[in-house]
């Protein structure tokens, strides 16, 4: 049997471990010993399962007795479930830019949206940038983001209060517990 390549994380098995002797470990974790490869893997045969080698820098390696199949579901299965809590706990934050000048319609829509993510969990940045000569009226957009703060501060703290940063201003929004 000819090994050309050894995908990323397997573990060598049955015909393609090289060592001389190994530790046999039986199907139920009890330790066999130290037998030589031909043994072990006749061993194995015997119990239908494939001879693992669990631990090729060992002296003598580790070989282990199992499933080889049932071992790599199972451990495709640990690995596919760390990765959902890992998302699962990871909430984004959502930017939405506002304007000093919101009309009525457009503010009602953000809102709709901001809540959405909010009730997901998702953290929110208000932004409001002034362009030209808005820039000496702050306030107007200072107000825009305090009145969007109160509308929806049933479901939303206010995390970080309107700063400016240039020509900015944000707030941040996050969901109530």
């Amino acid at each position: 049997m000819l090994i050309i390549a050894n995908t990323k994380g397997d573990l060598l098995r049955n015909e393609q471990i090289r060592a001389s002797e190994v530790l046999v470990i039986g199907p139920h974790g009890e330790q066999v010993g130290v037998k030589s490869l031909k043994d072990a893997l006749t061993l194995a045969s015997y119990a239908n399962l494939d001879l693992v080698l669990i631990n090729p820098n060992g002296n003598p390696p580790v070989a282990k007795i199992m499933d080889y199949n049932k071992y790599r579901y199972e451990r495709q299965k640990k690995a596919k479930e760390a990765l959902k809590k890992q998302k699962a706990n990871s909430f984004e934050t959502k930017e939405f830019r506002l304007s000093p000048v919101i009309d009525v319609g457009d503010f009602e829509t953000k809102l709709k949206n901001v809540k959405k993510y909010l009730e997901k969990g998702d953290k929110i940045k208000l932004s409001i940038r002034f362009k030209g000569r808005q820039l000496a009226h702050t306030e107007l957009g200072r107000e825009v983001l305090e009145r969007f703060a109160d509308r929806i501060s049933d479901i939303a703290t206010v995390e970080q209060a309107a700063k400016l940063d240039g020509r900015t201003m944000t707030m941040l929004l996050a969901p109530k517990k």
